[in-house]
């Protein structure tokens, strides 16, 4: 399925963007989507899932807010990094 490639290929995208910011993303299949967390707090996890819209393809938070666009995978790990980290100061 064409929608799926591009769903895991935005999603590869994404994680290794995040593995450079020292997170650890794990693609789920079925679904696609990673599974993010932070290496030393394992407690912490977030799911980030990728889908098509009108204005093209967006990653998006697991309660459905987006993230950003797929087409911007450093922007959009760069969001998911600063509230990962602001969950963890609080």
């Amino acid at each position: 399925m064409p929608r799926e490639h591009t769903r895991t290929y935005y999603l590869g995208k994404l994680a290794a963007e995040l593995e450079l910011r020292g997170l650890t993303a794990q693609l789920r299949d079925n679904p696609p989507a990673l599974r993010v967390s932070d290496p030393d707090t394992a407690m912490l996890v977030e799911t980030v899932d990728c889908v098509p819209l009108s204005d093209g393809w967006f990653y998006r938070w697991s309660w459905g807010e987006i993230v950003g666009l797929a087409d911007d995978p450093a922007l959009a790990a760069q969001r998911i990094a600063h509230v990962l980290s602001g969950r963890l100061s609080n």
